[in-house]
């Protein structure tokens, strides 16, 4: 595996990626470099800079990963990226602590005049009366997102003793009530704040969301912090309010562009400007980069990362129960997908017994990738199996049923096409995968890689023989077998582990043998 890292992250990070992969740190990449580059890359590590577009994302054939070394995604083309079957991950808890204290520094900063008072004293002037200040304590803090970053800067206010109030709704009474926060409507949190402090993404509905109209509603002594997101806040509107002295002040961490050395804000003395110093702590940079770094080793074991954004999230504890399955998953749907004929068009999964009590999403994705392995040009994973699944008008049923008679676990994957159905069954046992039922035959194989030679025929003596005779003489060895009959001399299922596969022309030559209906030559 290789992988690509084109902005600085942490040595703890990168020293994880190499005790797995072949890591190339090359920073200050333009797009059109990276591009020409991206397609021998398994994974690409980048931080706020980096622009991830669509044609970027395209070029990356090999890509399995892209992951953000911080807080969002706005700079990746997700929705790109999970067409591709590409996993999108972030570290979005990696920063929270940073970015918090952040906010309160700034808010604090702007409350005593802080960065003005050291720069007239550095100056050779002293100007302590121009610098009165005001006190937090009792004041009342409006929170515009209670997420990750807002609850810490939420439990840091609380002991400087503040009010708090919020605006998010997508947070519940009960998650507020637990942090001592009111939650409010925008517009109650306007009039009411002494500080505001904003924790939003920046999204359709949250570009802008204080301008103008906002700025009109808010007391002539607001502070307004921004650590979130460039965007946020209409710049020329805060410069024009912070100018004509209707809000008090304003500190700005984020710019709609980066990095910036001109901006309208840098106009007023009375807003503190920072070069997007969120998560710039030792201690946040460390985790962040671990925190990728962990995931895309995840990514290329084929396991479900922590925080990947555009695939739902899977606890440790079921992963731990749903990785073996989830081999076992790919693996029966490798081996429909081989022995169905016709066009298919539907797709029926059922779980039965302790599998069935679990989140089963991880399961169906990997069915589909197994299915659509060598017949689909997109990667078929937990990003985009429903995607792949839909794009090819592809049905797709799943069923669980707590009994299962003679197994703890069972999966069973039903594909119907234009001329009929094929069934393939399987659980796992002491952590392997097997193979217990095909169509309508119970049997037992370890499905352990290489090649399996699949004969239905009608049960009669000396066809084994035979068989046996046409591989020995193709000198292809035949490292185990297993017979399945429904009756006596009736129809029945050979299946031959073979060490290489076995030539078309010997396929024919069984094929042509009496009694033998189906020949199949299967790579699991």
């Amino acid at each position: 595996m290789k992988v690509l890292v084109t902005e600085p992250i942490s040595n703890e990070g990168l020293d994880i990626l190499r005790n797995h992969a072949e890591v190339d740190v090359r920073l200050g990449l333009k797009p059109e470099e990276i591009m020409s580059i991206i397609g021998d890359y398994e994974a690409l590590v980048v931080r706020s800079q980096t622009q991830v577009s669509a044609k970027v994302v395209a070029a990356g054939k090999k890509l399995q990963v892209v992951a953000r070394a911080g807080v969002g995604t706005d700079n990746i083309d997700v929705e790109e990226a999970t067409q591709r079957g590409i996993v999108v991950i972030n570290a979005p808890t990696g920063n929270t602590i940073s970015a918090a204290a952040h906010a309160i520094a700034l808010m604090l900063s702007l409350a005593r005049n802080i960065p003005q008072a050291n720069a007239v004293l550095k100056s050779g002037v002293w100007r302590r009366s121009d610098f009165m200040g005001t006190e937090v304590k009792d004041k009342t803090l409006g929170i515009m997102g209670l997420g990750n970053v807002g609850s810490e800067v939420a439990k840091r206010a609380r002991g400087l003793q503040m009010k708090l109030i919020a605006y998010d709704p997508f947070i519940s009474v009960e998650h507020a009530k637990k942090l001592q926060v009111e939650l409010v409507s925008l517009e109650q949190l306007l009039k009411e704040a002494d500080f505001i402090t904003l924790h939003l993404p920046l999204t359709a509905s949250t570009g802008r969301i204080i301008g103008a109209k906002e700025l009109a509603k808010v007391k002539p002594t607001v502070r307004i912090i921004n650590c979130a997101r460039g965007g946020l806040i209409d710049e020329r509107a805060l410069t024009k309010a912070v100018k004509e002295g209707r809000i008090a002040g304003a500190a700005i961490d984020v710019f709609p562009t980066e990095p910036t050395t001109e901006s309208v804000l840098f106009e007023s003395d009375n807003i503190i400007v920072t070069p997007h110093l969120g998560a710039s702590t030792t201690e946040a940079q460390a985790t962040a980069a671990k925190d990728v770094a962990e995931q895309i080793v995840d990514v290329f074991k084929g396991q479900p990362a922590r925080y990947a954004v555009n695939a739902p999230f899977i606890s440790a504890e079921t992963l731990s129960v749903l990785a073996p399955f989830m081999k076992l998953a790919s693996t029966i749907g490798k081996l429909v997908s081989q022995l169905a004929e016709g066009q298919m068009n539907a797709i029926q999964i059922k779980y039965n017994g302790e599998i069935s009590n679990y989140d089963t999403n991880a399961l169906k994705a990997a069915v589909l990738g197994g299915l659509l392995e060598e017949v689909s040009e997109e990667r078929v994973n937990l990003v985009n199996a429903n995607v792949v699944a839909a794009q090819r008008g592809l049905t797709v049923v799943e069923q669980k049923e707590a009994i299962c008679e003679n197994y703890a676990s069972l999966i069973t994957v039903e594909v119907t096409t234009s001329t009929g159905t094929t069934t393939g069954t399987g659980t796992v046992m002491r952590g392997e995968s097997h193979i217990v039922r095909v169509d309508n035959y119970w049997l037992d194989i370890v499905p352990t890689g290489g090649y399996f030679l699949f004969s239905d025929h009608r049960d009669c003596p000396g066809l084994i023989g035979a068989v046996g005779k046409i591989t020995g003489d193709a000198d292809i060895n035949i490292s185990y077998m297993h017979l399945s009959r429904l009756k006596l001399r009736g129809q029945a299922l050979m299946i031959l582990a073979l060490d290489e596969p076995l030539p078309e022309e010997q396929c024919q030559q069984i094929l042509s043998l009496s009694d033998v209906h189906t020949v199949k030559l299967v790579k699991l």
